[in-house]
């Protein structure tokens, strides 16, 4: 599956139920693995402190499976702080420093952060474009009830179409496929931004 002598980037998109997580070739600007880590953790703790520790426990259990295969380079989407509620935006924020923390844990490197804004913007450029107002935004020119997940998902479907994304019994697609093409997008994205690819 992935190479060992090859130079590789990890792309995570952090969220408390779900990790995206893209693994790409950094020369070959290949994608060698696209998935989601979703832990479940038995039985589950009364405090959310203690059970985000013991995701995060099993999260480092994953992550041992890329040790001494050539991880460089780790990009985190920096998460999107717009709740209202500041318990959502403090317990996300928490298990973000935990995750940043095995990540450098295990891998030995300090992971980089990009927006989501600027993941998508460098990304898929065709997000890009300009609003009523003349001003050239994301998401510019797109109806306003667009589904911007959804958009994101497409591009990536689009960039790899040999990609077999998981959906419910109802046909639709499945949550976890968004935290995937957000991991795969922060990449892609971080990599354009800094002219590295």
């Amino acid at each position: 599956m992935v190479l060992k002598n090859e130079p590789k980037i990890l792309g995570l998109d952090i969220s408390t139920k779900t990790i995206g997580w893209a693994l790409f070739g950094l020369k070959s600007q290949k994608l060698l693995e696209l998935t989601h880590f979703s832990p479940r953790v038995n039985p589950r703790p009364e405090d959310k402190i203690e059970e985000h520790l013991k995701k995060a426990e099993a999260f480092a259990e994953k992550l041992e499976e890329l040790k001494g295969l050539g991880v460089i380079k780790v990009v985190i989407e920096e998460p999107l702080l717009t709740s209202n509620n500041l318990y959502t935006v403090g317990t996300l924020l928490r298990y973000n420093s935990m995750i940043v923390k095995t990540v450098y844990d295990i891998l030995n490197l300090v992971p980089s952060f990009i927006s989501t804004y600027n993941s998508r913007k460098y990304a898929h450029p065709s997000l890009y474009g300009y609003n009523d107002k003349g001003k050239k935004v994301l998401f510019g020119g797109f109806p306003k009830d667009t589904d911007k997940k959804l958009a994101v998902w497409k591009e990536v479907k689009i960039l790899e179409p040999h990609i077999t994304w998981p959906y419910t019994r109802n046909k639709t697609l499945k949550k976890e496929c968004f935290d995937m093409a957000d991991a795969y997008t922060c990449v892609r994205g971080h990599m354009l931004q800094n002219d590295l690819w």
